[in-house]
């Protein structure tokens, strides 16, 4: 019997529901021939070298829905077969390929066995592939002949020079400005010692298992936010445009905090800081400098030097009434911005290649500052006090609900879930690096960090207290940016050698916000190049040079006197409530609609373990409700604006919900679209849309994969 007619006879690719009825003992002969003549093809395979197989420069075409799974080994590769040609009904064809010797991503799942129609045990094929099988029997083929080496489909796409660079571009991401201005505030108003406990208990329950998530499906089916939906639930493809709605939307208010900070910094190279005295153009009769003269009293009317710098030269809020009346645009920062621009577009225009250089500086050179600022901090008189007032738990706060909210919500913001940006940095990791690691290790650094600057923040307000002669809880009361340039920059005023201490303060914010600017256009570049690479692709130093124009156009009311009003509006509804909607979707449509046991299986296969227990129930339902927490809270608590002496008018709030829900509709408006584009009646439909989309020359991720036979 030759070995085409044994392969015939083997395969039930040809007519799959009728060889599910045949009599399996009356072709046992048959099958006893074909085994003896697969021997020596399969044991001459499996010495063959890797490198012949790399040489040939071979690519596969995965067979049809109809057809029956590709075997796959861990093993040694199988070069091309003589009779190769002759086999050629298993589905699984060979043909030249210019491209590509690349090793694989595997898409299946090694240690799941099943059985193929012609009863031999065979390793299931994640796609899904359709084909009737006897599943219970077992007909063992030699080990030789089932062995099998997974293929990489070259695709072209960049990757890390180095592991360190992805580290350090996701810490820098994580770790941005909230950790400095947002923590230690949240701290002090929710229990100070007491609120850790709240907050690492979100951060093992609800924020590192979501951090994990995003890095596993990122790192296997290397997409975007866009387009790796088609891969896991094609019907919830909006939340990716949603999410790069988002982003836009950051960077049209982060930016300018960047700007405030660069002003800062050139107004720092002189001798005298000109928010030490009140002898500037800009000073009121209201301005007392306490740290200069002796026996002043401070008075609620009174105003710092360094307040009124912030106020009245850096932001000029004073020549606008609002957001009703913007003004005109502050020439000074709108030249700031400029310039950061042109920085972030220089660093991201050729991807992650020239961006993960640039973090080796820009994600350490915080750390470095921050432990100067807390050496610094430390020996200042009073110190003492403000670390006292950080970390003295209240315990009676635990028992209200704010406190639990803000925690979640603190540790959420600050991993950072649902920008696409874990998504996209992950996509260029190597196939099987280790993301588990890497979410716990980033995830401790970032919650690390926030408890730092929190120390080196409340020395500092300890100090100003003991120079007030108030209480800290007084001297505390700045929130957000202003913690930063009031608070922070008035102390370092009466420090030893305050311009070097303001230049290097000044040049950590700036680069705690370069990273995560780089990291947020880098979220929205990778999804849409990948949803729209033939259009876009080859020409991505335009297409990121348009979204920087872009992001800077829309930055532009926030460059106007009145800008301050703007990124507070910004910061409030146009991210808040909105990006958490889309997570808490994005969690159902992993955990439930792709399903928990395939998103272990892309694990195992990745990682070469199974999640445990622990991590699993997160998915399936803690994160969730962790969402849906913050999201109540959200929703159920009136947003109360005010900056400044300027209370948000009530049509803010009604304006502010419309810009939250033009990034979410998004969501609901694609699934109405996917639904009626797709064909078939409407259950048809339905199922269609939730079923992973695989194109007929890739498989979930984009690997390819040689059929033994």
């Amino acid at each position: 019997m030759s070995l085409r007619s044994s392969c015939r006879r083997l395969t039930t690719a040809e007519n799959p529901t009728r060889a599910s009825r045949i009599d399996r003992g009356k072709f046992e002969p048959s099958l006893r021939v074909a085994r003896a003549s697969l021997l020596p093809v399969a044991l001459a395979a499996k010495w063959t070298s890797k490198q012949s197989l790399k040489s040939s420069g071979m690519a596969v075409i995965l067979p049809l829905n109809n057809e029956i799974s590709a075997l796959i080994s861990e093993k040694e590769p199988l070069d091309a077969a003589k009779d190769m040609g002759d086999c050629k009904e298993n589905g699984v064809l060979i043909k030249p390929s210019e491209a590509g010797n690349q090793p694989p991503a595997s898409s299946l799942d090694k240690g799941e066995a099943g059985c193929i129609t012609n009863g031999y045990s065979a390793v299931q094929s994640p796609v899904g592939h359709s084909g009737s099988s006897d599943g219970d029997r077992d007909c063992p083929l030699p080990s030789a002949a089932c062995e099998l080496q997974e293929l990489g489909k070259p695709t072209g796409r960049e990757t890390w020079s180095k592991k360190t660079d992805f580290m350090l571009s996701v810490i820098g991401y994580a770790v941005d400005l909230g950790n400095v201005w947002r923590f230690p505030y949240i701290a002090y108003q929710n229990g100070g010692g007491a609120f850790l406990i709240p907050y690492l208990l979100m951060a093992v329950f609800g924020g590192i298992p979501l951090f994990y998530m995003e890095l596993v499906l990122g790192q296997y089916h290397k997409n975007g936010a866009i387009s790796i939906w088609r891969k896991i639930c094609p019907i919830f493809k909006g939340i990716g445009y949603a999410t790069c709605i988002v982003a836009l939307y950051v960077s049209f208010y982060y930016n300018t905090i960047m700007a405030w900070a660069l002003y800062y910094l050139y107004s720092s190279f002189t001798t005298e800081l000109p928010w030490t005295s009140c002898n500037n153009v800009w000073n009121t009769p209201n301005c007392t400098n306490y740290f200069l003269k002796d026996n002043i009293t401070w008075t609620k009317y009174s105003t710092s030097p360094a307040e009124e710098f912030y106020i009245r030269q850096v932001l000029q809020v004073h020549r606008s009434h609002g957001l009703e009346d913007l003004g005109g645009i502050s020439w000074h920062l709108a030249i700031c911005l400029f310039f950061i621009f042109i920085v972030v577009y220089f660093t991201i225009w050729k991807g992650v290649k020239t961006s993960g250089k640039v973090v080796w500086v820009t994600a350490t050179f915080p750390y470095l500052v921050l432990f100067i600022l807390l050496i610094r901090g430390a020996t200042l008189p009073g110190a003492w006090r403000g670390l006292l007032f950080y970390l003295k738990p209240e315990w009676n706060k635990l028992l209200t609900t704010q406190v639990w909210v803000d925690a979640a919500a603190q540790i959420f913001f600050s991993l950072g879930p649902g920008f696409g940006v874990l998504l996209a940095f992950a996509s260029y990791n190597k196939f099987n690096n280790n993301c588990y690691k890497d979410a716990l290790i980033i995830s401790t650094v970032n919650c690390l960090t926030s408890f730092m600057s929190g120390c080196v923040m409340f020395t500092v307000l300890g100090y100003m207290a003991e120079m007030r002669n108030e209480d800290v809880g007084d001297v505390a009361k700045d929130t957000g940016p202003s913690l930063l340039f009031i608070t922070y920059a008035e102390a370092i005023t009466n420090m030893p050698a305050s311009t070097f201490f303001a230049i290097i303060f000044f040049i950590m914010l700036i680069t705690l916000g370069l990273d995560s600017t780089f990291a947020g256009l880098e979220g929205v570049i990778t999804a849409v190049l990948d949803e729209y690479s033939v259009l876009l692709r080859k020409h991505r130093e335009w297409f990121v040079l348009g979204l920087i124009i872009f992001c800077y156009l829309g930055a532009l009311t926030t460059l106007t006197y009145g800008g301050a009003y703007v990124v507070k509006f910004f910061e409030e509804y146009a991210t808040g409530a909105a990006i958490i909607a889309v997570v808490f979707l994005e969690s159902i449509a992993v955990s439930w609609f792709y399903g928990m046991k395939r998103f272990c299986r892309d694990v195992k296969e990745m990682l070469g373990f199974t999640p445990g227990w622990f991590w699993q129930t997160c998915w399936v339902a803690i994160c969730p409700i962790f969402l849906m927490f913050i999201i109540a809270s959200f929703l159920s608590t009136p947003l109360k604006i005010k900056l400044f002496d300027y209370t948000y008018p009530y049509w803010t709030a009604v304006v502010g919900y419309c810009i939250g829900t033009s990034s979410f509709i998004c969501v609901p408006s694609y699934m109405v679209y996917k639904i009626i584009i797709t064909p078939g009646t409407f259950k048809q439909r339905l199922l269609r849309s939730i079923t992973p989309e695989v194109e007929d020359n890739e498989t979930p991720n984009s690997g390819v994969h040689l059929n033994s036979v």
